[in-house]
C-alpha cells in the first residue's frame, strides 16, 4: 500500500517510477490467498477511513471497496464467550473487492501500464551509480537467483518493514540512514486459514458462530473472521484466524503443521467448529502488526535522495500506510 501509493503520486506529477516488488504480485499486507475453496483475506482484514485525502484516494476506484458489518465484532474471552460488541467510536469497516488485494492492484495499474514493475526481484544493495553523477543503482536478486544492476535513478524509496530497510541500508553503507529505526519494533503473526465446504449443503448455512468477526483475549489467537461474510465473495464457508503476537513471536519458528494444529485447537476451542476443515494452512508474517511505530509520517533524507515509509511510521493500520506514502512522495515532490 505505501509503496504504490507513493509511487502512484510520483507518476502521476510526471516522474517515471519503477517499482521493485519481491513476491508475485502486489499488495503487501493487503494480500488475498487462492484456494480451491475460495479466497482469504490473510493480511489485513478491513480498513477504516479518517483522512480525507484517503477517502478522495477511494473515490478513484468508485464501487470497488465496500462496508462489511461483520455482526458488529464481539470481543471474546478464552472460552469464547462474548464480553463486548459493537465497532470502536462507530466507524465503518471496508473491504476491497473481489479481494484486498484488489484496493493496491487497481491503483498499481498505471504503473503496470508503463512496464516499469519488477516483480519476483528483491533489492539486495544500493550503491551510488558510476554512469551517472548524484545518480544511485540497484543491485537485485530474482526468485531464480539471477542478479541484475538497474541504474540512474535520482531518488530511492524504500516500503518495505523497518528490520529490513535498516539490515538493506546498512548494507549498502548507509548506516546513518538506519539509525532513527533502531527503536521501532514490528511484531509477528502467524495466520491460520480454513475451509469447510459441508456448511453450504441445504439446510446448514454456517458452521459455530452466529458472528462473522471477533476480536479475541485467547493466548492463541487475537483475531477471527468468516471470509464468506464479505462481500463479493465466495460462498463457502472459510475463516481467516490470526494468531496473537506474543504466541506468534514464542512459536516463530515453529513448523507449519505445528502451528496449524495448535492454531486448529485453538480455535476449536473459542468458536465451537470441531469439524475437521476440508483445506487448513497457515503463513507466517514475520513483520505483522506495530508495537513501537518510527512518530512520524515517513523518512525522507533529501541530500542522499533516499526515502522510507510504510505503515510503521506511525501505527499499523492501512490508512497509516496511505498516509506514510503519500506523505512521502510529497516531501519528494517539493523544490529544494
Amino acid at each position: 500500500m505505501a509503496g504504490v501509493v507513493c509511487a502512484r503520486t510520483l507518476r502521476q506529477a510526471g516522474h517515471t517510477v519503477t517499482l521493485f516488488e519481491k513476491s508475485r504480485g502486489l499488495g503487501g499486507r493487503m494480500a488475498t490467498r487462492a484456494s480451491a475453496f475460495g479466497s482469504f483475506d490473510h493480511g489485513a482484514q478491513y480498513f477504516t477511513v479518517r483522512d480525507p485525502r484517503f477517502e478522495l484516494a477511494l473515490g478513484t476506484v468508485p464501487g470497488l471497496c465496500k462496508p462489511w458489518s461483520a455482526n458488529a465484532v464481539r470481543v471474546l474471552d478464552p472460552n469464547g464467550r462474548v464480553i463486548e460488541a459493537g465497532l470502536p467510536g462507530g466507524e465503518r469497516h471496508w473491504v476491497a473487492t473481489p479481494g484486498m488485494n484488489g484496493l493496491v492492484k487497481a491503483w498499481a495499474e498505471p504503473l503496470l501500464e508503463d512496464g516499469n514493475v519488477q516483480l519476483q526481484t528483491c533489492v539486495t544493495q544500493i550503491s551510488a551509480d558510476p554512469f551517472k553523477k548524484n545518480s544511485w543503482q540497484l543491485h537485485t536478486e530474482g526468485e531464480n537467483g539471477s542478479q541484475h544492476v538497474f541504474g540512474g535513478f535520482d531518488r530511492v524509496v524504500l516500503a518495505i518493514p523497518p528490520a529490513q530497510a535498516a539490515s538493506l541500508l546498512q548494507s549498502s553503507g548507509l548506516s546513518d540512514l538506519a539509525l532513527p529505526l533502531k527503536d521501532v519494533r514490528v511484531e509477528p503473526c502467524w495466520t491460520l486459514m480454513v475451509a469447510y465446504p459441508q456448511a453450504v449443503q441445504p439446510g446448514l448455512i454456517t458452521l459455530g458462530p452466529q458472528w462473522n468477526a471477533a476480536r479475541s483475549t485467547h493466548h492463541r489467537i487475537a483475531w477471527m473472521a468468516r471470509e464468506s461474510s464479505k462481500p463479493a465473495r465466495e460462498r463457502i464457508e472459510r475463516w481467516t484466524v490470526q494468531a496473537s503476537a506474543p504466541w506468534s513471536a514464542e512459536h516463530v519458528d515453529d513448523t507449519p503443521e505445528r502451528i496449524t494444529g495448535k492454531l486448529l485447537k485453538a480455535f476449536a476451542e473459542i468458536t465451537g467448529i470441531r469439524a475437521t476443515p476440508a483445506h487448513a494452512e497457515v503463513h507466517r508474517w514475520l513483520y505483522a502488526k506495530t508495537s513501537q511505530p518510527l512518530g512520524q509520517s515517513h523518512l525522507w533524507f533529501k541530500d542522499q535522495g533516499i526515502g522510507l515509509c510504510g505503515d510503521w511510521c506511525t501505527g499499523h493500520r492501512v490508512e497509516d500506510a496511505f498516509v506514510s506514502g503519500l506523505e512521502l512522495a510529497l516531501s519528494v515532490l517539493k523544490k529544494r
